[in-house]
């Protein structure tokens, strides 16, 4: 059923006013703080076709009404206003991330306390090895007399602990001659390429076949099987909201955050573009659970993909200013990083 525009703006304020308050809205707040021009039986009346229609419940018969998922999934999709960000947090956003946008490991964690710290929810992030993610600087090192470190530097971030066998009579000078080959041939490229350089790269290294065989069997490991690195900033302030204190949904929230295979799954999206995604409750397929909801943010620079950013919260979440604050953050950390490169 379509609703018509008196239902679907008392809807927005009960939301709003809701997620103001905690507290249960009633038809005498909505006339006397919003619209002074309408009757309190007239609102009255609409908020029981809204309950009838599942947008909006009635904790106790003499109480106001709450929103439903169905309620929050209408007000993100189509009834909530954009949100602006002050010129303090715009600028508070800015200088978290100038001082550190050449490693990406910092620029991860930073997204997340910023985005914890400007929404007062709880925020989680991962970042992920790229494809796209070009080599800056490639480097062995002998560890012992069979083994070499392997260090690459790329644009975004720096690949460590990867040790590669070697022949064990090659000497000092021939594993120079082995990393100085691999530095012209791949510095400046990024990984997709690097891997399809296999037929071309074997008459350069002639006697280094072996060793460049197992630097790309490094990088391919590299690309197919890391793990993103989970990080998690404000954990506790769920508690700060009235509805947590049940220890059921405490419970339930600590399952989802203390999990780093639940919150790559619930974070991850294939888009490389800043596209807002949220998933409230335990809706259509979505792994979260009911009394949750989750708002994320994927970042990209230069077509790499950066990491996948979110806020984890209660249903009743100001989604407006959570919106808004992945945006900023979306925009000024791409723009921060693009100007570095």
């Amino acid at each position: 059923m379509k609703l018509s525009d008196r239902k679907r703006k008392i809807l927005q304020l009960v939301v709003d006013d809701y997620i103001s308050t905690a507290q249960p809205v009633s038809s005498k707040s909505i006339t006397e703080k919003y619209m002074t021009d309408v009757s309190s039986a007239t609102v009255r009346s609409e908020l029981a076709q809204l309950e009838e229609l599942g947008y909006l419940s009635q904790p106790h018969t003499s109480s106001g009404r709450v929103p439903s998922s169905m309620a929050y999934k209408l007000y993100v999709s189509e009834l909530m206003d954009k949100g602006k960000l002050t010129t303090k947090e715009l600028g508070f956003i800015k200088n978290s991330f100038e001082s550190h946008a050449d490693n990406l490991e910092k620029v991860v964690h930073n997204a997340v306390k910023v985005i914890s710290e400007l929404t007062d929810y709880t925020s989680v992030g991962f970042s992920s090895p790229s494809e796209k993610d070009v080599i800056v600087k490639i480097q062995l090192f002998r560890h012992k007399k069979d083994k070499a470190l392997l260090l690459i530097l790329t644009e975004n971030t720096l690949i460590r602990d990867k040790f590669i066998d070697i022949p064990s009579d090659m000497t000092d000078k021939q594993i120079l001659e082995a990393s100085e080959m691999m530095s012209k041939m791949f510095v400046g490229k990024d990984f997709s390429e690097v891997m399809g350089l296999d037929d071309v790269v074997t008459e350069e290294f002639m006697g280094y076949r072996e060793i460049f065989s197992n630097v790309m069997s490094a990088i391919e490991e590299y690309i197919t099987n890391a793990h993103p690195d989970v990080y998690m900033e404000g954990e506790g302030k769920i508690l700060d909201n009235p509805e947590y204190n049940d220890s059921e949904k405490v419970k339930n929230f600590l399952s989802v955050v203390t999990s780093k295979d639940k919150l790559v799954n619930l974070l991850t999206e294939n888009s490389n573009n800043i596209e807002i995604n949220i998933k409230i409750g335990g809706d259509d397929d979505s792994k979260m659970i009911d009394d949750c909801s989750l708002v994320t943010a994927t970042y990209s620079a230069s077509g790499v993909k950066l990491g996948t950013y979110g806020v984890i919260g209660p249903l009743r979440m100001d989604y407006q200013k959570v919106v808004s604050v992945l945006e900023g953050v979306g925009k000024i950390l791409e723009d921060v990083l693009n100007s570095k490169k």
